[in-house]
C-alpha cells in the first residue's frame, strides 16, 4: 500500500493564492479586450433631410457616410420624413437604449420651423435629447437648419438662435446650416424647394464631415484613412 504524501500548508496556501491571482488577472483583462474590439456607432436622429426623401435611400448622405466609414463605425439611421422635435423626443429614449450609440447626430427642427411651431418648445425638445445622450455617454453633433425668410425675420432669428444657444449651453459641436451651398442652388433642390436632390447628398456629407471627423478621431477611428480631415 502506497503511503500518501502530506501536503504542506504553506504550499497549499501558495497554490490557492496563485490561482486566485490568475483568475483576477483574467477577469481584468478579458472585459477590456472585448471593449477594445467593439465598434463605435453613430445614431442619426433626423427628418426627411436625413431620410433621403424622394430619392433612393442608397443615395442619401447618411448612407454615403456609412459607406465612407465602412466596417470601422456602425451607422444607424433613425430618421423619419416629417419628424418634428416633439416626435423625435418621444422616440429617442428607446432608440438610445436599443443602440447605445457612441455618437448622436441630431438633425431635427426643420419641420418645427416650417409649421411655425414654438422655438422655445423646439429648444426644450432638443435639449432633452442632448441631455439624455450625454447622460448615456454619447457625444452629440448638432446639425442646424434654416427656414425661408417669408416666415418673418423675428421668427427666423429665434429659430436659428436655438441651435447656436444649445451648442454653447451644452458644449456640443454645431454644423450651422446643413444645406450650405445647396439651398439657394436650384439645380441641387427638388421641385418643392425644401428637399435636396441626390446630387446634393455628397455636399451635405461634406458639410457634416469637418465637425464629425474630430469626434470620430477621438473615438479611435482613423479618419485620415476613411476620409479627408
Amino acid at each position: 500500500m502506497k503511503r500518501s504524501i502530506p501536503v504542506r500548508w504553506h504550499d497549499y496556501r501558495r497554490s490557492v493564492l496563485k490561482t486566485a491571482w490568475l483568475l483576477a488577472l483574467v477577469a481584468f483583462i478579458l472585459p477590456n479586450t472585448l471593449s477594445a474590439g467593439e465598434r463605435s456607432s453613430i445614431l442619426v436622429m433626423g427628418d426627411s433631410l436625413s431620410a433621403a426623401y424622394n430619392i433612393e435611400r442608397e443615395a442619401g448622405w447618411v448612407t454615403l457616410l456609412a459607406e465612407r466609414l465602412g466596417d470601422d463605425v456602425e451607422v444607424i439611421n433613425a430618421s423619419i420624413s416629417g419628424e418634428t422635435t416633439s416626435g423625435g423626443a418621444q422616440r429617442f429614449p428607446k432608440l438610445l437604449r436599443q443602440h447605445s450609440p457612441t455618437m448622436v447626430l441630431l438633425e431635427l427642427g426643420g419641420n418645427d420651423g416650417l409649421r411655425g411651431l414654438s422655438p422655445q418648445q423646439m429648444r426644450a425638445n432638443l435639449a432633452q435629447m442632448i441631455e439624455q445622450s450625454q447622460a448615456a455617454g454619447a457625444e452629440v453633433l448638432l446639425l442646424g437648419i434654416d427656414i425661408p425668410p417669408n416666415y418673418g425675420q423675428a421668427y427666423r432669428d429665434a429659430f436659428k438662435g436655438v441651435f447656436t444657444e444649445l451648442a454653447d449651453t451644452y458644449d456640443v459641436p454645431l454644423v450651422p446650416f446643413l444645406l450650405e451651398d445647396i439651398a439657394l442652388n436650384d439645380s441641387l433642390m427638388q421641385d418643392d424647394d425644401i428637399h435636396p436632390t441626390a446630387e446634393a447628398q455628397p455636399i451635405i456629407l461634406d458639410n457634416v464631415w469637418p465637425k464629425l471627423a474630430p469626434m470620430l478621431k477621438a473615438n479611435g477611428t482613423d479618419v485620415a484613412r476613411v476620409g479627408q480631415e
